[in-house]
């Protein structure tokens, strides 16, 4: 086991009780003793693997962070998301519903990634930018500003989206491209 639950220090989300995890032995940058952030059950954060939750992030639901996967900052992570590998959700960003974020990709700022959207590759997701529907970003895309990526679209290959572009019905960009609005 490398963390606990505290069953003195909890936090109220919708109707649901969270508790802060404590480290228990000393693994990667988490020292034996760190206060993490707040789990709503064991199945939210792995006991194997470096993964963590830290500072004032939530994990809850059917969520689930594993591999060597980091939560911190005011970050959320509901319903039935995937964070792993060596992915990063962080400062205000939201993941949710069936979404996943993995294989060393960042979210982060006030992003959001739900519905089914995939976030991987060293893809980079922040800003005010929002991914769902079944759209993906991924070999090393940026998302950001105020951009929308929604429906069965893919951002790949070092392309940006960014500003108040919104890129939906289907579409593929790649090649270095860069949309913008």
């Amino acid at each position: 086991m490398k963390y606990e639950m505290l069953k003195d220090d909890t936090k109220m989300i919708n109707d649901k009780t969270l508790y802060r995890i404590k480290a228990v032995e000393d693994f990667s940058s988490v020292k034996k003793s760190d206060l993490g952030g707040y789990i709503e059950k064991e199945g939210n954060l792995s006991q194997k693997d470096n993964c963590w939750i830290y500072d004032n992030a939530y994990v809850y639901g059917g969520a689930c962070v594993y591999g060597n996967a980091r939560v911190s900052g005011k970050a959320r992570v509901y319903g039935s998301a995937l964070i792993y590998d060596d992915a990063w959700v962080y400062d205000n960003a939201r993941v949710y519903g069936r979404a996943r974020v993995y294989g060393d990709a960042w979210v982060y700022g006030n992003a959001h990634i739900y519905v089914r959207a995939r976030v991987y590759n060293k893809a980079w997701v922040y800003g005010d930018a929002r991914i769902y529907g079944d759209a993906q970003a991924y070999d090393s895309a940026l998302i950001f500003g105020s951009a929308r990526v929604y429906h069965t679209s893919h951002i790949c290959d070092n392309s940006w989206v960014y500003g108040n572009a919104c890129v939906g019905n289907n579409a593929h960009v790649g090649d270095y491209a860069s949309v913008f609005k």
